[in-house]
Protein backbone atom coordinates (compact mmCIF):
# COMPACT_ATOMS: atom_id res chain seq x y z
CA UNK A 1 0.00 0.00 0.00
CA UNK A 2 0.74 3.76 -1.35
CA UNK A 3 -0.14 5.96 1.36
CA UNK A 4 -0.34 9.95 -0.22
CA UNK A 5 -0.40 12.43 2.60
CA UNK A 6 -1.35 15.99 0.88
CA UNK A 7 -4.00 18.64 2.31
CA UNK A 8 -4.99 19.45 -1.39
CA UNK A 9 -7.96 17.20 -2.34
CA UNK A 10 -7.35 17.93 -6.29
CA UNK A 11 -3.27 16.14 -5.31
CA UNK A 12 -4.79 13.30 -3.24
CA UNK A 13 -7.53 12.68 -6.62
CA UNK A 14 -4.89 12.69 -9.27
CA UNK A 15 -2.36 10.71 -7.16
CA UNK A 16 -4.63 8.45 -6.49
CA UNK A 17 -6.03 8.04 -10.08
CA UNK A 18 -2.06 7.40 -11.40
CA UNK A 19 -1.39 4.78 -8.11
CA UNK A 20 -3.95 3.08 -8.99
CA UNK A 21 -4.05 2.38 -13.00
CA UNK A 22 -0.63 1.82 -12.19
CA UNK A 23 -1.57 -0.97 -10.22
CA UNK A 24 -1.19 0.04 -6.63
CA UNK A 25 -3.18 -0.35 -3.67
CA UNK A 26 -3.34 3.78 -2.30
CA UNK A 27 -4.42 5.09 1.25
CA UNK A 28 -4.95 8.97 1.82
CA UNK A 29 -4.48 11.00 4.55
CA UNK A 30 -4.92 14.85 4.47
CA UNK A 31 -3.57 15.85 7.82
CA UNK A 32 -0.24 14.86 9.87
CA UNK A 33 -2.20 13.54 12.59
CA UNK A 34 -4.77 11.75 10.36
CA UNK A 35 -1.14 10.24 8.28
CA UNK A 36 0.74 9.45 11.99
CA UNK A 37 -2.40 7.46 13.06
CA UNK A 38 -2.69 5.42 9.85
CA UNK A 39 1.71 4.76 10.17
CA UNK A 40 1.17 3.70 14.25
CA UNK A 41 -1.30 0.58 13.01
CA UNK A 42 0.07 0.14 9.57
CA UNK A 43 3.11 -0.21 7.32
CA UNK A 44 2.93 1.57 3.92
CA UNK A 45 5.46 0.09 1.33
CA UNK A 46 5.87 3.92 0.35
CA UNK A 47 4.78 7.14 1.23
CA UNK A 48 4.11 10.64 -0.79
CA UNK A 49 3.86 13.21 1.77
CA UNK A 50 3.69 17.16 0.75
CA UNK A 51 5.89 19.78 2.65
CA UNK A 52 2.86 22.07 3.58
CA UNK A 53 -0.13 21.53 5.44
CA UNK A 54 -1.12 25.21 6.50
CA UNK A 55 -0.87 28.53 4.94
CA UNK A 56 2.43 28.47 5.83
CA UNK A 57 4.60 28.18 3.01
CA UNK A 58 7.66 27.06 5.67
CA UNK A 59 7.56 23.62 5.13
CA UNK A 60 8.06 23.16 9.38
CA UNK A 61 5.22 20.59 9.56
CA UNK A 62 6.25 18.50 6.57
CA UNK A 63 9.94 18.07 8.36
CA UNK A 64 8.16 17.20 11.79
CA UNK A 65 6.02 15.19 9.93
CA UNK A 66 8.61 13.41 8.08
CA UNK A 67 10.94 12.53 11.47
CA UNK A 68 7.54 11.15 13.32
CA UNK A 69 6.86 8.88 10.36
CA UNK A 70 10.47 7.81 10.45
CA UNK A 71 10.36 6.89 14.23
CA UNK A 72 7.27 4.74 13.66
CA UNK A 73 8.61 3.32 10.58
CA UNK A 74 12.34 3.86 9.96
CA UNK A 75 12.31 1.08 6.68
CA UNK A 76 9.34 3.01 4.86
CA UNK A 77 10.95 5.45 1.69
CA UNK A 78 9.25 8.60 1.64
CA UNK A 79 8.99 10.67 -1.64
CA UNK A 80 8.60 14.31 -0.48
CA UNK A 81 6.25 16.27 -2.75
CA UNK A 82 7.51 20.20 -2.61
CA UNK A 83 7.79 23.56 -5.37
CA UNK A 84 10.70 23.88 -7.46
CA UNK A 85 11.07 27.37 -5.70
CA UNK A 86 11.14 25.05 -2.48
CA UNK A 87 14.13 22.55 -3.31
CA UNK A 88 16.28 23.64 -0.15
CA UNK A 89 13.13 22.01 1.81
CA UNK A 90 13.20 18.96 -0.03
CA UNK A 91 16.98 19.09 0.50
CA UNK A 92 16.30 19.40 4.23
CA UNK A 93 14.06 16.41 4.15
CA UNK A 94 16.27 14.20 2.31
CA UNK A 95 18.72 15.21 5.36
CA UNK A 96 16.40 13.76 7.60
CA UNK A 97 15.88 10.73 5.84
CA UNK A 98 13.47 11.27 2.52
CA UNK A 99 14.64 8.58 -0.31
CA UNK A 100 13.64 11.19 -3.17
CA UNK A 101 11.69 14.34 -3.86
CA UNK A 102 9.44 15.48 -7.18
CA UNK A 103 8.70 19.05 -7.93
CA UNK A 104 5.23 20.30 -8.62
CA UNK A 105 4.12 20.32 -11.43
CA UNK A 106 5.17 16.55 -11.74
CA UNK A 107 5.92 14.58 -15.05
CA UNK A 108 3.48 11.28 -14.41
CA UNK A 109 6.61 8.78 -16.05
CA UNK A 110 9.14 10.18 -13.85
CA UNK A 111 7.26 9.80 -10.66
CA UNK A 112 6.22 6.30 -11.01
CA UNK A 113 9.67 5.19 -12.12
CA UNK A 114 11.10 7.27 -8.36
CA UNK A 115 8.16 4.82 -7.05
CA UNK A 116 9.28 2.03 -9.22
CA UNK A 117 13.45 2.29 -7.95
CA UNK A 118 12.20 2.88 -4.37
CA UNK A 119 10.00 -0.05 -3.88
CA UNK A 120 13.06 -2.46 -5.64
CA UNK A 121 15.64 -1.12 -3.26
CA UNK A 122 13.60 -1.49 -0.27
CA UNK A 123 13.09 -4.97 -1.16
CA UNK A 124 14.18 -7.49 1.07
CA UNK A 125 17.01 -9.87 -0.82
CA UNK A 126 15.49 -12.66 -2.16
CA UNK A 127 18.70 -14.10 -2.21
CA UNK A 128 21.54 -13.99 -0.67
CA UNK A 129 24.53 -12.06 -1.56
CA UNK A 130 27.54 -14.21 -3.58
CA UNK A 131 30.51 -15.38 -0.93
CA UNK A 132 32.80 -15.49 -4.36
CA UNK A 133 33.84 -14.09 -7.75
CA UNK A 134 32.60 -17.68 -9.15
CA UNK A 135 29.30 -16.92 -7.60
CA UNK A 136 28.71 -13.79 -8.76
CA UNK A 137 29.89 -14.11 -12.68
CA UNK A 138 27.19 -16.90 -13.07
CA UNK A 139 24.65 -14.61 -12.80
CA UNK A 140 25.75 -10.85 -14.01
CA UNK A 141 28.36 -9.90 -16.43
CA UNK A 142 31.37 -8.29 -14.96
CA UNK A 143 34.36 -9.08 -17.35
CA UNK A 144 35.47 -5.76 -17.39
CA UNK A 145 36.42 -5.86 -13.70
CA UNK A 146 39.60 -7.85 -12.51
CA UNK A 147 39.66 -8.82 -8.72
CA UNK A 148 38.02 -11.24 -6.25
CA UNK A 149 39.24 -9.54 -3.20
CA UNK A 150 36.26 -9.80 -0.48
CA UNK A 151 36.21 -5.84 -0.79
CA UNK A 152 35.67 -5.50 -4.81
CA UNK A 153 32.90 -8.81 -4.03
CA UNK A 154 30.83 -6.33 -1.63
CA UNK A 155 30.96 -3.64 -4.79
CA UNK A 156 29.28 -6.28 -7.33
CA UNK A 157 26.83 -7.21 -5.04
CA UNK A 158 26.09 -3.92 -4.58
CA UNK A 159 26.40 -3.13 -8.24
CA UNK A 160 24.27 -6.50 -9.31
CA UNK A 161 21.59 -5.44 -6.90
CA UNK A 162 21.14 -1.78 -8.08
CA UNK A 163 21.59 -2.30 -11.73
CA UNK A 164 18.07 -3.25 -12.27
CA UNK A 165 16.76 -0.25 -11.17
CA UNK A 166 16.57 3.18 -12.51
CA UNK A 167 18.20 4.57 -8.90
CA UNK A 168 20.83 7.38 -9.83
CA UNK A 169 24.43 6.45 -8.83
CA UNK A 170 27.30 8.25 -7.81
CA UNK A 171 30.79 6.61 -7.82
CA UNK A 172 33.40 8.08 -5.48
CA UNK A 173 37.04 6.99 -5.01
CA UNK A 174 40.63 8.39 -6.06
CA UNK A 175 41.54 8.38 -9.78
CA UNK A 176 42.49 5.15 -11.24
CA UNK A 177 40.08 3.12 -9.44
CA UNK A 178 37.83 2.26 -12.12
CA UNK A 179 35.16 4.39 -11.83
CA UNK A 180 34.31 4.35 -15.32
CA UNK A 181 34.50 0.40 -15.66
CA UNK A 182 31.67 0.55 -12.76
CA UNK A 183 29.50 2.48 -14.34
CA UNK A 184 30.18 0.38 -17.42
CA UNK A 185 29.09 -2.36 -15.72
CA UNK A 186 25.81 -0.93 -13.88
CA UNK A 187 24.34 0.14 -17.41
CA UNK A 188 25.48 -3.80 -19.14
CA UNK A 189 23.49 -5.69 -16.33
CA UNK A 190 20.36 -3.05 -16.36
CA UNK A 191 17.28 -3.68 -18.54
CA UNK A 192 18.99 -0.44 -20.55
CA UNK A 193 22.52 -2.93 -21.60
CA UNK A 194 21.02 -2.95 -25.25
CA UNK A 195 20.94 1.01 -25.06
CA UNK A 196 23.20 3.66 -25.25
CA UNK A 197 25.63 4.34 -22.65
CA UNK A 198 27.00 7.94 -23.12
CA UNK A 199 30.50 8.81 -21.22
CA UNK A 200 30.79 12.99 -20.78
CA UNK A 201 33.87 14.26 -19.09
CA UNK A 202 32.23 17.11 -17.06
CA UNK A 203 35.96 18.53 -16.14
CA UNK A 204 36.59 18.68 -19.84
CA UNK A 205 34.00 20.88 -20.95
CA UNK A 206 33.97 24.79 -20.77
CA UNK A 207 31.29 27.09 -19.34
CA UNK A 208 30.66 28.26 -22.59
CA UNK A 209 29.95 25.28 -24.25
CA UNK A 210 28.15 23.35 -22.11
CA UNK A 211 24.64 23.91 -23.23
CA UNK A 212 25.67 23.05 -26.85
CA UNK A 213 28.19 19.72 -25.54
CA UNK A 214 24.92 18.19 -23.18
CA UNK A 215 21.73 19.52 -25.16
CA UNK A 216 22.80 20.60 -28.18
CA UNK A 217 21.93 23.44 -30.71
CA UNK A 218 20.01 24.10 -33.62
CA UNK A 219 21.66 25.86 -37.10
CA UNK A 220 22.52 29.38 -36.42
CA UNK A 221 21.73 29.02 -32.40
CA UNK A 222 24.94 31.57 -32.03
CA UNK A 223 27.84 32.48 -34.17
CA UNK A 224 29.84 29.51 -35.18
CA UNK A 225 26.43 27.06 -35.28
CA UNK A 226 27.04 26.10 -38.96
CA UNK A 227 25.19 23.01 -38.20
CA UNK A 228 22.77 21.16 -36.16
CA UNK A 229 24.24 19.34 -32.94
CA UNK A 230 22.32 16.54 -31.17
CA UNK A 231 23.65 17.06 -27.40
CA UNK A 232 24.53 14.19 -25.36
CA UNK A 233 21.24 13.44 -23.41
CA UNK A 234 19.22 13.09 -26.50
CA UNK A 235 22.30 10.52 -27.69
CA UNK A 236 21.66 8.68 -24.44
CA UNK A 237 17.68 8.56 -24.74
CA UNK A 238 16.25 4.98 -23.78
CA UNK A 239 20.13 4.31 -22.07
CA UNK A 240 22.37 5.83 -19.60
CA UNK A 241 24.66 8.90 -19.45
CA UNK A 242 27.70 9.04 -17.12
CA UNK A 243 28.57 12.53 -15.84
CA UNK A 244 32.24 11.68 -15.12
CA UNK A 245 34.32 14.42 -12.87
CA UNK A 246 31.31 15.84 -11.82
CA UNK A 247 32.98 17.53 -9.25
CA UNK A 248 34.39 19.97 -11.79
CA UNK A 249 31.23 21.07 -12.86
CA UNK A 250 30.95 24.68 -12.91
CA UNK A 251 28.30 26.41 -10.41
CA UNK A 252 26.56 28.16 -13.07
CA UNK A 253 26.30 24.55 -14.92
CA UNK A 254 25.12 23.13 -12.03
CA UNK A 255 21.66 24.90 -12.17
CA UNK A 256 21.24 23.92 -15.49
CA UNK A 257 22.28 20.12 -15.15
CA UNK A 258 19.87 19.58 -11.89
CA UNK A 259 16.74 21.08 -14.44
CA UNK A 260 17.55 18.25 -16.32
CA UNK A 261 17.72 15.66 -13.71
CA UNK A 262 14.64 16.81 -11.65
CA UNK A 263 12.39 16.25 -14.84
CA UNK A 264 14.25 14.60 -17.74
CA UNK A 265 13.50 17.83 -19.80
CA UNK A 266 15.27 20.18 -21.88
CA UNK A 267 15.46 22.83 -24.56
CA UNK A 268 18.19 22.83 -27.66
CA UNK A 269 20.07 26.22 -27.94
CA UNK A 270 17.85 27.94 -30.58
CA UNK A 271 14.92 26.00 -29.92
CA UNK A 272 12.15 26.70 -27.17
CA UNK A 273 10.64 23.28 -27.58
CA UNK A 274 10.44 21.24 -24.41
CA UNK A 275 12.78 17.87 -25.43
CA UNK A 276 11.93 14.48 -22.86
CA UNK A 277 14.20 11.81 -22.37
CA UNK A 278 14.39 8.29 -20.56
CA UNK A 279 17.89 8.54 -19.20
CA UNK A 280 19.80 6.76 -16.13
CA UNK A 281 22.15 9.03 -14.43
CA UNK A 282 25.42 7.56 -12.95
CA UNK A 283 28.03 10.32 -12.15
CA UNK A 284 31.98 9.85 -10.92
CA UNK A 285 34.02 12.19 -8.89
CA UNK A 286 37.16 11.81 -7.29
CA UNK A 287 36.12 15.10 -5.27
CA UNK A 288 34.98 15.08 -1.63
CA UNK A 289 31.23 16.26 -2.85
CA UNK A 290 30.51 16.85 0.76
CA UNK A 291 33.04 19.05 1.47
CA UNK A 292 32.37 21.02 -1.68
CA UNK A 293 28.74 21.42 -0.67
CA UNK A 294 30.10 22.92 3.08
CA UNK A 295 31.95 25.42 1.52
CA UNK A 296 29.49 26.24 -1.25
CA UNK A 297 31.53 25.18 -4.28
CA UNK A 298 28.73 22.39 -4.96
CA UNK A 299 24.95 22.67 -4.99
CA UNK A 300 23.53 20.65 -2.24
CA UNK A 301 20.13 19.96 -4.11
CA UNK A 302 22.15 18.61 -7.17
CA UNK A 303 24.34 16.31 -4.29
CA UNK A 304 21.42 14.59 -3.46
CA UNK A 305 19.91 14.55 -6.54
CA UNK A 306 22.88 12.32 -8.06
CA UNK A 307 23.34 10.13 -5.08
CA UNK A 308 20.91 7.90 -4.35
CA UNK A 309 23.21 5.33 -4.21
CA UNK A 310 27.02 6.07 -3.51
CA UNK A 311 29.48 3.29 -4.53
CA UNK A 312 32.76 3.81 -3.02
CA UNK A 313 35.98 2.38 -4.76
CA UNK A 314 39.10 1.51 -2.96
CA UNK A 315 42.27 2.29 -3.31
CA UNK A 316 44.35 -0.43 -5.00
CA UNK A 317 46.52 -0.65 -1.93
CA UNK A 318 43.86 -0.88 0.17
CA UNK A 319 42.71 -3.94 -1.95
CA UNK A 320 46.30 -5.71 -2.36
CA UNK A 321 45.32 -9.15 -2.77
CA UNK A 322 43.87 -8.49 -6.47
CA UNK A 323 47.12 -6.68 -7.64
CA UNK A 324 49.01 -9.92 -9.10
CA UNK A 325 45.50 -11.04 -10.98
CA UNK A 326 45.63 -7.14 -12.39
CA UNK A 327 49.18 -7.42 -13.07
CA UNK A 328 48.57 -10.83 -14.98
CA UNK A 329 45.15 -9.27 -16.68
CA UNK A 330 47.76 -6.47 -18.27
CA UNK A 331 50.74 -8.58 -19.37
CA UNK A 332 48.24 -11.17 -20.89
CA UNK A 333 46.66 -7.97 -22.83
CA UNK A 334 49.26 -6.34 -23.75
CA UNK A 335 50.92 -9.60 -25.30
CA UNK A 336 47.89 -10.81 -27.18
CA UNK A 337 47.55 -7.65 -28.58
CA UNK A 338 51.04 -7.25 -30.29
CA UNK A 339 51.91 -10.95 -30.96
CA UNK A 340 54.68 -11.04 -28.08
CA UNK A 341 55.34 -14.13 -25.78
CA UNK A 342 53.64 -14.65 -22.68
CA UNK A 343 54.94 -13.32 -19.81
CA UNK A 344 55.20 -14.44 -16.22
CA UNK A 345 56.01 -12.46 -12.86
CA UNK A 346 58.23 -14.03 -10.37
CA UNK A 347 57.12 -14.44 -6.87
CA UNK A 348 60.02 -11.49 -5.98
CA UNK A 349 58.26 -9.65 -8.59
CA UNK A 350 54.61 -9.97 -7.19
CA UNK A 351 55.68 -9.29 -4.02
CA UNK A 352 57.44 -5.70 -4.98
CA UNK A 353 54.36 -4.38 -6.77
CA UNK A 354 51.97 -5.56 -3.51
CA UNK A 355 54.35 -3.15 -1.84
CA UNK A 356 54.07 -0.25 -3.92
CA UNK A 357 51.45 3.01 -3.03
CA UNK A 358 49.98 3.28 -6.56
CA UNK A 359 49.34 7.25 -6.12
CA UNK A 360 47.50 6.57 -9.21
CA UNK A 361 45.85 2.92 -8.33
CA UNK A 362 44.95 0.82 -11.37
CA UNK A 363 46.11 2.89 -13.92
CA UNK A 364 49.35 3.31 -12.87
CA UNK A 365 49.85 -0.68 -12.13
CA UNK A 366 48.86 -1.16 -15.81
CA UNK A 367 51.43 1.46 -17.28
CA UNK A 368 54.30 -0.04 -14.83
CA UNK A 369 53.59 -3.42 -15.97
CA UNK A 370 53.32 -2.55 -20.00
CA UNK A 371 56.50 -0.42 -19.68
CA UNK A 372 58.49 -3.26 -18.18
CA UNK A 373 57.36 -5.89 -20.16
CA UNK A 374 58.05 -3.63 -23.40
CA UNK A 375 61.84 -2.26 -22.16
CA UNK A 376 62.91 -5.40 -20.90
CA UNK A 377 61.67 -8.14 -23.37
CA UNK A 378 61.47 -10.73 -21.41
CA UNK A 379 58.92 -13.88 -20.85
CA UNK A 380 59.19 -13.88 -16.83
CA UNK A 381 60.05 -10.54 -14.89
CA UNK A 382 62.00 -10.25 -11.71
CA UNK A 383 61.25 -7.14 -8.85
CA UNK A 384 64.18 -5.80 -10.51
CA UNK A 385 62.98 -5.36 -13.93
CA UNK A 386 60.22 -4.06 -12.52
CA UNK A 387 61.98 -1.43 -9.75
CA UNK A 388 64.07 0.09 -12.30
CA UNK A 389 61.43 0.91 -14.29
CA UNK A 390 59.58 1.82 -11.09
CA UNK A 391 62.33 4.23 -10.13
CA UNK A 392 62.94 5.96 -13.80
CA UNK A 393 59.72 6.88 -14.20
CA UNK A 394 59.40 8.43 -10.94
CA UNK A 395 62.82 9.58 -10.93
CA UNK A 396 63.15 7.96 -8.02
CA UNK A 397 67.10 5.67 -7.90
CA UNK A 398 67.74 7.05 -5.01
CA UNK A 399 64.95 5.69 -3.34
CA UNK A 400 64.89 1.96 -1.24
CA UNK A 401 62.20 0.26 -1.10
CA UNK A 402 62.80 -1.67 1.60
CA UNK A 403 60.59 -4.45 3.67
CA UNK A 404 59.80 -3.00 6.45
CA UNK A 405 58.36 0.47 5.29
CA UNK A 406 54.78 0.76 5.44
CA UNK A 407 52.56 1.72 2.35
CA UNK A 408 52.22 5.67 3.75
CA UNK A 409 55.97 5.98 4.45
CA UNK A 410 56.48 5.15 0.59
CA UNK A 411 53.84 7.11 -0.55
CA UNK A 412 55.00 9.64 1.30
CA UNK A 413 58.62 9.65 0.32
CA UNK A 414 57.29 9.12 -3.44
CA UNK A 415 55.81 12.62 -2.76
CA UNK A 416 58.39 14.37 -1.51
CA UNK A 417 60.94 13.40 -4.29
CA UNK A 418 58.37 14.61 -6.91
CA UNK A 419 57.94 17.46 -5.71
CA UNK A 420 61.72 18.57 -5.44
CA UNK A 421 62.05 17.18 -9.15
CA UNK A 422 59.26 19.11 -10.51
CA UNK A 423 60.38 22.44 -7.92
CA UNK A 424 56.95 22.31 -6.71
CA UNK A 425 54.83 22.81 -9.67
CA UNK A 426 51.80 21.15 -8.67
CA UNK A 427 50.27 20.28 -11.95
CA UNK A 428 53.76 18.66 -12.94
CA UNK A 429 53.56 16.53 -9.62
CA UNK A 430 50.30 15.58 -10.29
CA UNK A 431 50.62 14.34 -13.41
CA UNK A 432 54.09 12.30 -12.59
CA UNK A 433 52.01 10.53 -9.95
CA UNK A 434 49.33 9.83 -12.16
CA UNK A 435 46.62 11.77 -10.08
CA UNK A 436 44.16 15.41 -10.13
CA UNK A 437 45.60 18.16 -8.08
CA UNK A 438 43.06 17.30 -6.00
CA UNK A 439 43.77 13.83 -4.95
CA UNK A 440 47.61 15.95 -4.31
CA UNK A 441 46.39 18.55 -2.09
CA UNK A 442 44.95 15.61 0.09
CA UNK A 443 48.05 14.06 0.13
CA UNK A 444 49.97 17.02 0.96
CA UNK A 445 47.59 17.71 4.06
CA UNK A 446 47.45 14.29 5.20
CA UNK A 447 51.33 13.86 5.14
CA UNK A 448 51.90 17.67 6.69
CA UNK A 449 53.48 18.73 4.03
CA UNK A 450 54.12 22.15 3.19
CA UNK A 451 55.82 24.06 0.09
Amino acid sequence: MILIIDDDSAIRSSLSFLLKRAGYEVETAVSPKEAIEIVRFISPELILMDMNFSLSTSGEEGLVLLKQVKIFRPETPVILITAWGSISLAVQGMQTGAFDFITKPWNNATLLDSIHTALELNKKEENTPAKDRREIDNKFCFDKIIGKSPTLIEILNTVARIARTNASVLITGESGTGKELIAEAIHANSKRSKEAFVKVNLGGISQSLFESEMFGHKKGAFTDASTDRTGRFELANKGTIFLDEIGDLDLSCQVKLLRVLQDQTFEVLGDSHPHKVDIRIVSATNCDLRTMVNEHTFREDLFYRINLITIHLPALRERKEDIPLLAQHFADKLTLENGLPTVRFSSDAMDFLKRLPYSGNIRELKNLVERTILINNKDSLDSIDIEKQYQNHTSNQDTTICPGMTLEEIEKQTILQTLEKHKNNLSQVATALGISRAALYRRLEKYNITI
